[in-house]
């Protein structure tokens, strides 16, 4: 892995490669990437919204899970890591087309503190079901990460990729500090590295602390010249770190040595073990939780460059327009699952209920099957207003676009 850093950061930035450019100057990998993480994020929501199973404990628990939902929980853990590396990596590319290192910063700063507000005045009601409640999530995340970074990018860009390597490999040893023993401070190092309640006693909670996003985000901005030298080059030295980084986990994992602060154990069967295995924490997200995800997907974006037809172009369609399709799905997912209820013959006052206790009517939702069929359902409904907004992005050049 390490020798695969070095070679990252020796790579030539002259020149932006054919396979990787389109005639906008996007580039087709990452648009396809990302929209990959995109329709695997609404699978998630999808569920987390109609899966009966998921409103009464953890797909994760392995004490009450099963492997199908398990699995499909585990495969879109990869979504967050992937939306904050390439947030970094378009962060360095959008960075080349600047006229200085303070306009970035500038850029970052400003792009940062939009998503915040979005997650607290757009995306919080979603899960919040418009109780007057905060939930620090996904955008908060990907936020104040490029808040970070744009403090980082003064830094010689030689040095960006190191610093974030060493948050991802170091952070874990924090695992035994924990809020309680800041009294006052509490919430701010839940901020940083514990869920935990939000600071000045406001309604809510922080779902991501931020310290380890701020790592995978410098990881990404420092990778960011890969994807402007040649194409040959930028597949060998993703497949080598993809592949360093799965190997990686496969011997701290086995060995429970280190990454995680929860190790594993032997379940009940064979099956059970392998997902005990794959049960790494997310909340902070752990050294193994980035390696097992991250591996994966150094491994399949050359893949993505050359992905063609209708697949290439439906996930690039997604994928350029990540925030616009992120927020809308929400919604459109919420207001499905409520008319589901409907035709299932609850009320408002039931579904209302829901909202305000934790706890479904009996009856209600779907299972794992109607859950995928919803998913579908939805993603293809909502691939028009995608595409036709990510065509705006293209024709137009407004400023206020690069914030959407």
């Amino acid at each position: 892995m390490t020798r695969a850093i070095e070679d990252v950061q020796a790579s030539p930035v002259e020149t932006v490669s054919i396979v990787a450019a389109r005639a906008d100057g996007r580039l087709q990998g990452i648009d396809r990437m990302r929209g990959l993480v995109i329709v695997l994020m609404a699978l998630d929501h999808v569920r987390d919204f109609f899966n009966a199973d998921s409103f009464y404990f953890d797909p994760t628990d392995l004490t009450q899970t099963y492997p199908a939902l398990f699995l499909t929980r585990f495969v879109t853990h990869v979504c967050a890591p992937t939306f904050v590396l390439l947030a970094g990596a378009s962060a360095f590319l959008h960075g080349t087309k600047l006229e200085s290192r303070s306009a970035l910063a500038r850029f970052l700063l400003t792009r940062g503190a939009w998503l915040i507000l979005l997650d607290i005045a757009v995306v919080s009601p979603i899960w919040g079901l418009g109780l007057g409640k905060v939930y620090l999530g996904t955008l908060w995340a990907i936020g104040f990460s490029m808040i970070a970074l744009g403090g980082l990018v003064w830094l010689p860009q030689r040095g960006v990729l190191p610093v974030g390597a060493l948050i991802l490999l170091g952070h874990n040893l924090l695992d035994g500090v924990h809020a309680s023993e800041f009294g006052d401070w509490a919430p701010l190092w839940s901020m940083l590295h514990e869920q935990g309640p939000l600071p000045w006693g406001l309604r809510g909670k922080v779902v991501y602390p931020v310290a380890p996003w701020i790592g995978v985000m410098a990881v990404g901005y420092g990778l960011g010249p890969l994807f402007l030298g040649p194409a040959a080059q930028r597949e060998r030295l993703l497949s080598l770190l993809g592949l360093a980084s799965i190997a990686l986990f496969v011997l701290l994992r086995g060995t429970n040595l280190y990454g995680d602060p929860r190790p594993w154990s032997a379940q009940s069967d064979h099956v059970m073990t392998a997902l005990a295995a794959l049960n790494v924490t997310k909340y902070p997200p752990s050294l193994l939780y980035v390696l097992i995800t991250l591996g994966p997907v150094f491994v399949l974006l050359p893949a993505m460059e050359r992905l063609g037809g209708v697949a290439g172009e439906m996930l690039a369609t997604f994928g350029r327009a990540p925030l616009f399709i992120y927020v809308l799905h929400l919604y459109v997912a919420l207001a499905a699952a409520g008319a589901l209820g409907l035709a299932q013959g609850f009320d408002f006052h039931q579904l209302r209920g829901f909202a305000v206790r934790g706890t479904p009517p009996e009856g209600f939702g779907t299972n794992l099957a109607g859950a995928y069929a919803a998913w579908v359902l939805i993603m293809a409904a909502l691939y028009p207003a995608c595409r036709w907004f990510a065509g705006v992005k293209r024709r137009r050049r407004d400023w206020w676009l690069s914030y959407l």
